[in-house]
C-alpha cells in the first residue's frame, strides 16, 4: 500500500486503561502512523472513542500523525456493555458528523463490538470501507463463567458479515467466528503486538531470592489460572509463585478471591511459597518479569493475549494452556511449553521437570526473546493490518500510461511546410 490513508479506529471503551483493546488500539494508531521507511509516508490515524472522563480533553496527541478524539455518548463515567448499547445510537450520531464533508475516512477500523455497532451502522450508510476486530467473543466469555449480554452473539455475528474484512487476533478466535457464521475468506489473523522498547531481557529487576520464581500476570484471580498455578506448586518443590493481578496491594486483604486462593494455598502447605503482589503497573511489570524463571500462563478460557508476548520479550519462556492465543504465540518445545488447562498435576511435573534441565531452559529464554522482538513487534503488526486493509480497500486506479515520446524524424518532418508543386 504506497498511499498515505485517512485511518478512523473506532472503540466504544475507555482507551486512558491498561487492558487489551485500550492498549492495542493505542499502539496500533502510532505504529500506522509511523513511516514504514525514509521513503514512504505515514498514515493519519484519528482514533474515536467515546467519553468516559468528564475532565478529558476531547482532542489529545497519541504521537505523530495519531489523535484521540472524544465522543460525548452518554454520561462521562465508565458505563458497562448493558448501559452502553444504550448510548450507541448517540455515539453514532458523533461518528456521523466527524465523517460526512473533510473528516470522511478511507477506511473505518471498530474495535470491540459495541464500538462495532456504531461504526458499521455509520460507514455503511457513507459508504466507507469497514474492517471490525472483535477483541475476544462473548460465546468465549460464556464459557469462562463470565455475564454476558444475551443479544451480543447475534450482533456479533451481523457485524462480522457486514465488514469488509475481519482482523482477529488468533487461530481460536477465527475459528469461533466461522462456526458462527462470519465467512472464512473475510477473516484474517494478525496477533496483538509487544513494546519492545519497555519489555526487554536488560533492565532493573524487583528484588528475589534464590528460589526458582514461577509469575503468573492476570487481571482476574478467578479466570482459574490462579488456582491451577497453586496447585501445580505442588509438585514443584523450591519454586516460588508470585501472582500479579487482582485489587490494589492494600486491598489484598479484604478480597475475598484472593482470600480463597490463599486458603488454598494453605490446605496445600505451599503458603509460604506464594506471594500476591496486587495490581501491578504496567510500566513495572518488566521489572518482575527479569525475575522469573518461567511465565504461567494457565488460564482454560480467553487467556490474556498481551502476558506471553511481554514475558517472551523479557527473556521468560511461557509455560501456557493450549487456549486463545497462546497456542499461536507461545512454540511449544521451543520458548515454552503448552499444556492443558486444569491438569495442575501434569503441569507441576513439565515445570520441575524443565527447571531441572538448565541448558533447555536458558536456550528456550534466548528463543522466547528473539521470536517476540522480530514475530510481535509493532511496525510488524500494522503492516500485517495494512495489508488486511488492502482487501477492503477499492483497488488504486491504475496511472494512465504517458504518451509515447515522436521520433525526431518524424517530429522534424510535421514541422516542415508542406511542399506545393
Amino acid at each position: 500500500m504506497h498511499r498515505s490513508l485517512s485511518i478512523a479506529l473506532v472503540s466504544a471503551s475507555d482507551l486512558d486503561g491498561e487492558h487489551v483493546q485500550a492498549i492495542h488500539t493505542r499502539e496500533l494508531a502510532r505504529a500506522l502512523a509511523r513511516p514504514a521507511s525514509d521513503a514512504a509516508q505515514g498514515h493519519r490515524v484519528t482514533v474515536y472513542a467515546r467519553r468516559h472522563d468528564a475532565a478529558a480533553r476531547t482532542r489529545t496527541r497519541l504521537g505523530p500523525g495519531a489523535v484521540l478524539q472524544l465522543i460525548d455518548a452518554g454520561p462521562a463515567r465508565p458505563l458497562n456493555d448493558d448501559e452502553l448499547l444504550k448510548h450507541v445510537r448517540d455515539l453514532a450520531q458523533g461518528l456521523r458528523e466527524r465523517w460526512t464533508g473533510p473528516g470522511r475516512p478511507d477506511l473505518v477500523h471498530a474495535h470491540g463490538w459495541i464500538g462495532g455497532l456504531a461504526a458499521c451502522a455509520v460507514a455503511r450508510e457513507l459508504d466507507i470501507p469497514f474492517v471490525a476486530s472483535p477483541h475476544g467473543l462473548g460465546a468465549t466469555e460464556r464459557q469462562a463463567g463470565r455475564k454476558v449480554h444475551p443479544a451480543r452473539a447475534r450482533l456479533e455475528k451481523a457485524i462480522g458479515r457486514e465488514a469488509d474484512t475481519v482482523v482477529t487476533a488468533c487461530g481460536d478466535e477465527a475459528a469461533t467466528l466461522v462456526r458462527m457464521g462470519v465467512p472464512r475468506r473475510k477473516i484474517t489473523i494478525v496477533p496483538y503486538g509487544v513494546d519492545g522498547e519497555q519489555f526487554t531481557q536488560v533492565g532493573p529487576a524487583m528484588p528475589h531470592g534464590d528460589r526458582h520464581r514461577l509469575v503468573t500476570v492476570c487481571q482476574d484471580l478467578e479466570d482459574g489460572g490462579v488456582a491451577t498455578a497453586i496447585r501445580a506448586l505442588l509438585h514443584v518443590p523450591g519454586a516460588e509463585l508470585t501472582v500479579a493481578g487482582g485489587p490494589e496491594r492494600e486491598d489484598l486483604e479484604n478480597d475475598a478471591a484472593v482470600h480463597r486462593l490463599m486458603m488454598l494455598a494453605k490446605e496445600l502447605h505451599v503458603a509460604d511459597r506464594v506471594l500476591f503482589l496486587g495490581r501491578v503497573p504496567r510500566k513495572s511489570l518488566p521489572r518482575l518479569l527479569r525475575t522469573a524463571s518461567l511465565a504461567l500462563c494457565l488460564a482454560p478460557h480467553q487467556p490474556s493475549p498481551l502476558v506471553p508476548l511481554e514475558a517472551m520479550a523479557c527473556g521468560v519462556p511461557v509455560v501456557a494452556s493450549r487456549s486463545g492465543g497462546n497456542a499461536d504465540s507461545v512454540l511449544d518445545g521451543i520458548t515454552g511449553l503448552h499444556v492443558p488447562a486444569d491438569r495442575p498435576v501434569l503441569i507441576g511435573r513439565a515445570i520441575r521437570d524443565l527447571l531441572a534441565e538448565e541448558t533447555t531452559l536458558h536456550g528456550y529464554a534466548i528463543a522466547a526473546a528473539d521470536r517476540a522482538h522480530s514475530r510481535f513487534t509493532w511496525d510488524r503488526i500494522a503492516a500485517e493490518t495494512l495489508r488486511a486493509y488492502s482487501r477492503a480497500l477499492p483497488p488504486e486506479p491504475e496511472p494512465e500510461p504517458e504518451p509515447a515520446p515522436v521520433p525526431e524524424t518524424v517530429a522534424a518532418h510535421k514541422a516542415e511546410p508542406a511542399l506545393v508543386h
